[in-house]
């Protein structure tokens, strides 16, 4: 199936939850739009919808406006126009939301607040200890991503999700295939994290950094 990104004037409410219909929300639409490729956004848009779902479930309240930017925000690391050369695709991607975000003068707490969901989305163990916005960022990357939570989601909600922002017919190949794109000149920003498996899947020549024999060589006596 061919998939292209949705028209952002269209947005879709599915059990009242809806795109934020603001300023910044449309300029970072279009923003993201412009930059990723479909997969991307239709990814990150999806992503929004299932952390809003998982906020609802648990009765937490959040700040849906920064919570779509941190979404739509969280993989444009992995693009070429926002890739670093030494930073990890996370940082990169939080760095591409803080710029934005200082350009519509948003506060700094907010600000910080996105920048922290995006950079530790990948981080799992820690972002469910932290600010909602955090907190569902990475519950919402990992239900469309890894399917954590799958069942807690309606069969209705799901599938009107997935409708509106589709997945592609072979989204789990896909989407691994993004991530190695966009890390794969710059292998060392994967030490210590989950994108290490996308280069040892991709990549027969890939070698991990071990942190125990970063320890042993390290100039340290004993």
């Amino acid at each position: 199936m061919s998939v292209t990104a949705r028209d952002p004037a269209a947005a879709t409410s599915i059990s009242g939850v809806i795109v934020p219909d603001s300023k910044l929300a449309r300029e970072a639409t279009e923003l993201v739009r412009d930059t990723e490729s479909p997969l991307l956004f239709n990814h990150s848009t999806r992503v929004y919808y299932f952390a809003s779902f998982a906020g609802k479930r648990r009765g937490l309240q959040f700040d849906a406006e920064l919570l779509y930017i941190a979404a739509m925000f969280h993989d444009m690391g992995l693009t070429p126009m926002y890739s670093s050369q030494s930073d990890r695709f996370e940082v990169d991607g939080a760095n591409a939301a803080r710029a934005f975000l200082r350009r519509h003068n948003i506060s700094q707490q907010e600000i910080d607040t996105v920048w922290t969901a995006i950079a530790l989305h990948t981080t799992p163990g820690i972002p469910q200890y932290m600010h909602p916005v955090v907190a569902l960022l990475t519950n919402g990357v990992e239900m469309d991503v890894l399917g954590i939570a799958y069942s807690e989601f309606s069969d209705t909600d799901r599938e009107a999700i997935v409708a509106a922002y589709p997945r592609t017919d072979h989204f789990k190949e896909d989407i691994i295939q993004a991530f190695y794109d966009g890390i794969k000149r710059k292998p060392q920003t994967t030490f210590g994290n989950v994108k290490a498996d996308v280069l040892a899947d991709k990549d027969p020549g890939f070698q991990r950094m071990n942190f125990c024999s970063v320890i042993r060589g390290s100039q340290w006596n004993g």
